[in-house]
């Protein structure tokens, strides 16, 4: 679908690093006024409600809100966004990008902003677990440890992937796999596992691809189960993706649904759990009740 825009609104994450956000805007500016769009910017920072203020750009007339960061701000604002007749657009700005990646919108924010004034758009799946939703994926267990872990030292440039380093060493080191129970189409699965992973659409995993997604439109939950754990055993189930071979294995089973629920049977004095979603770290109450919303979000791509 092709749209002409006249307004646009800019949510940027002004802690993007290294001063991103405020480069992306000087060549975005030009790029929206040459196109006779007005583009009104705001900084995250500054949005004491988030949702208030995208309300109140919807019901001024905006055709289009764009996010500016990354995949954790990409989340917010789109939360934000979806149920509302609104396109999504995304700038870049984060040091993975992962949705932006996942539908080839261009990293350099003054061609993220062209391919937004071109009006090219689809309608992609968002998924959702307990209400909240997530654009990339969501997990439990192993990786919200290694997050919350690594946040208690903040560091930029190579000391993050240092301390990412160190936190992944550690906690695969110490971790204590988790007894769940999946409830999936009518079907029970209980599994001991260091780590469920939820993917908005299934996931390549497979050689060096691995951790993208062909498409956000099959409008399927993909659940993928680690049955393999420590530090050796997480090595390896690493290698067998990178090659090619981990599916089939016995060490990382797939399932496909539109909705499934997960909680620890075992842990009757456990009423909450950190979970994952886009990279960020939110406590949910158990059990979690996960969810695909098809075609949901009407986001800005390139032709």
């Amino acid at each position: 679908m092709t749209n002409r825009l006249r307004r646009v609104a800019i949510v940027l994450n002004s802690a993007a690093g290294g001063g991103a956000a405020e480069a992306a805007r000087a060549v975005m500016a030009p790029v929206f006024e040459e196109a006779g769009i007005n583009a009104d910017f705001v900084a995250l920072s500054d949005c004491e409600d988030l949702a208030a203020t995208i309300a109140d750009m919807i019901a001024s007339g905006v055709d289009v809100i764009v996010a500016g960061g990354g995949d954790g701000t990409v989340n917010s604002v789109a939360a934000a966004v979806v149920g509302h007749d609104v396109t999504f657009g995304v700038i870049p700005l984060g040091t993975l990008n992962h949705f932006a990646r996942d539908l080839g919108i261009p990293l350099d924010a003054a061609d993220a902003a062209r391919a937004i004034v071109a009006g090219q758009t689809i309608a992609i799946d968002v998924a959702e677990v307990n209400g909240r939703i997530f654009l990339n994926n969501s997990s439990v267990g192993l990786y919200p440890r290694i997050v919350q872990l690594r946040e208690r030292y903040r560091a930029r440039g190579i000391e993050k992937w240092i301390v990412a380093t160190w936190a992944t060493l550690r906690v695969t080191r110490k971790s204590k796999p988790l007894r769940v129970q999946l409830d999936i189409d009518d079907q029970r699965v209980s599994r001991t596992t260091p780590l469920v992973f939820i993917g908005n659409n299934e996931y390549r995993m497979a050689g060096f691809d691995a951790g993208s997604r062909e498409a956000l439109t099959g409008g399927r939950l993909a659940i993928y189960i680690v049955s393999t754990s420590g530090q050796a055993g997480l090595l390896r189930l690493t290698w067998r993706i990178l090659t090619g071979t981990a599916q089939g294995s016995g060490e990382l089973t797939m399932l496909r649904t539109t909705e499934a629920t997960i909680d620890l049977p075992d842990e009757s004095t456990v009423t909450q759990l950190p979970v994952a979603l886009d990279g960020e770290i939110h406590t949910l109450q158990l059990p979690l009740r996960y969810a695909i919303r098809p075609g949901a979000l009407r986001v800005a791509v390139p032709r």
